[in-house]
C-alpha cells in the first residue's frame, strides 16, 4: 500500500539539520520528500506530527541469524571448527529467518543486516546482506555474497592452537597461501577459455576466492590489534584486492596509517569490558577519533555480542564521547550501507531508495525515546 508520512521531523542522514516535512512511499520506494505533498488516491496517511523520522538503521557486521537468540552452543552456526580455511562456506546456507534476534532488530529500527561466518577461521566464508523480514533467506537477501570473511589475531590462534595455528605469522601465511593458489587457479581457468580439457581440476575453496581476486567482493578482515590491522592492509595491497576493516579496536593508535589507507572501518563492539588482550584499548573514543580524522566510520554491535536493537545506543555512547550527532547517525545508516555496498538502496532517506523508515517518539539516541514504527520496503513491519 502507498503511504504518506506527514509532518514528521525528518533526519535523512544527508542534511546535517533535520526539517519538518512529508515522505511519500510508492511501490516500496521513497517517491517524494517535501512539504505539503499530495497523497495519491487510496494512500495510507500517517500523522507523524511531533515524531522523529529516520532512515532504517544498518548493521555492517554481525553474526545474527547464525548465532542468535537463546540458541546455546548447539544452535551456533557461525564458526566451522574443523578447518581454518573455509572460503567456500556461505552465510545464506545457515541464516535462520525465524531467529527472534531478527524481530529484535526490527524493534530497534534496524532494517538492513550484514551477517556471516565468525572470526575463528583464517578464511571463514561469505557474508550476506539482507532485510530482517520473511521466511526464506533467498527472498530476503540484498547481497547473497557481500564479502569474504578473514580473521587475524587471537581467535584463529585460540581455535586452532592444537591443529594448525599458534602465531599471527601462520595466520597471515595461510591467508597468503590461499590467495596465491586461488590466483594461480583463476589464471589457469582464464587461459583455458572454453576448452574444458585445459581447465584445472575443480577446487571449491579456490573457486570461492575468485570474486575476491576479481574485485567483485572485498575481504572483510576481523582485526582488533594495530599490528593485525596493518597486516590485513599489507596483504590486501600485495594481492590488489578490496578490503574492509572490522572491529578496529586499536585504530586510534594508528590514525595516520588508517587515514592513508582510506578504507571502510566498522568499529565495535564497544559495550562491555575487554575480555582478551587484544581488546585492552577498547574505548568509545576510537570511533570519535577516527571519525574526526576523516575516516569512513561505521559503528557496529557485532550482534549477538551486543544486542542488535541496541545499535542506536552504541551510537549514543559515541556522541557522549564527543562524536557530533549527525556523524553518529551516519555511522549507523549511510556509512554502513556504503561499507557493505548498498548505499544506492539503503542508509538514507532519498527519493528512489528503498522505503526503510523508522518513526521514533524522540531522538533515537535518547534512552527515554521509543521506536514507534518500522517500515521495510514501505511495509509497516513493527508498531509499538
Amino acid at each position: 500500500m502507498d503511504t504518506i508520512i506527514r509532518n514528521g521531523l525528518i533526519h535523512d542522514a544527508v542534511h546535517p539539520e533535520p526539517f519538518t516535512g512529508d515522505l511519500l512511499i510508492e511501490g516500496g520506494r521513497i517517491a517524494a520528500i517535501g512539504a505539503n505533498l499530495e497523497a495519491p488516491s487510496g494512500a495510507r496517511v500517517v500523522d507523524a506530527t511531533g515524531l522523529y523520522v529516520y532512515p532504517g538503521l544498518v548493521e555492517a557486521h554481525g553474526h545474527i541469524g547464525l548465532d542468535g537468540w537463546a540458541v546455546g552452543y548447539e544452535g551456533q552456526d557461525y564458526n566451522e571448527c574443523n578447518d581454518p580455511v573455509t572460503p567456500h562456506l556461505r552465510a545464506i546456507d545457515a541464516i535462520n529467518p525465524f531467529d527472534e534476534a531478527l524481530r529484535d532488530a526490527v524493534r530497534g529500527g534496524v532494517t538492513t543486516l550484514c551477517t556471516g561466518p565468525g572470526s575463528s577461521n583464517v578464511l571463514g566464508g561469505t557474508f550476506a546482506a539482507f532485510k530482517p523480514v520473511g521466511s526464506c533467506i533467498d527472498d530476503m537477501c540484498l547481497l547473497p555474497q557481500a564479502a569474504m570473511k578473514c580473521a587475524f589475531g587471537e581467535n584463529p590462534k585460540r581455535m586452532y592452537k592444537d591443529k594448525h595455528i599458534s602465531s599471527r605469522m601462520n595466520t597471515a601465511a595461510l591467508l597468503r597461501e590461499a590467495l596465491f593458489r586461488a590466483r594461480e587457479y583463476m589464471e589457469k581457468l582464464d587461459a583455458a577459455g572454453d576448452d574444458p580439457a585445459k581447465r584445472p581440476a575443480f577446487d571449491m575453496k579456490l573457486h570461492a576466492l575468485i570474486p575476491v581476486l576479481r574485485g567483485q567482493i572485498p575481504l572483510k578482515a576481523h582485526a582488533h590489534q594495530a599490528n593485525d590491522i596493518l597486516t590485513a592492509v599489507r596483504i590486501a595491497r600485495e594481492f590488489g584486492v578490496k578490503l574492509t576493516l572490522e572491529h578496529v579496536t586499536e585504530g586510534a593508535l594508528i590514525v595516520d596509517e588508517l587515514v592513508r589507507a582510506d578504507l571502510p572501518l566498522a568499529i565495535g563492539p564497544t559495550f562491555g569490558q575487554p575480555t582478551k588482550i587484544e581488546l585492552q584499548h577498547k574505548s568509545w573514543q576510537t570511533p570519535v577519533i577516527l571519525n574526526a580524522a576523516g575516516c569512513r566510520v561505521s559503528i557496529i554491535t557485532d550482534s549477538p555480542v551486543t544486542q542488535q536493537s541496541h545499535l542506536r545506543f552504541c551510537a549514543a555512547m559515541a556522541i557522549e564521547s564527543g562524536m557530533p550527532p549527525f556523524d553518529a547517525l551516519r555511522a549507523i545508516t549511510i556509512n554502513p550501507a556504503r561499507h557493505i555496498g548498498l548505499e544506492d538502496r539503503v542508509g538514507s532517506l532519498e527519493v528512489g531508495k528503498d522505503a526503510d523508515v523508522v518513526l521514533a517518539s524522540g531522538s533515537i539516541f535518547a534512552l527515554q525515546s521509543h521506536i514507534l514504527a518500522t517500515y521495510i520496503n514501505g511495509d509497516q513491519v513493527y508498531t509499538a
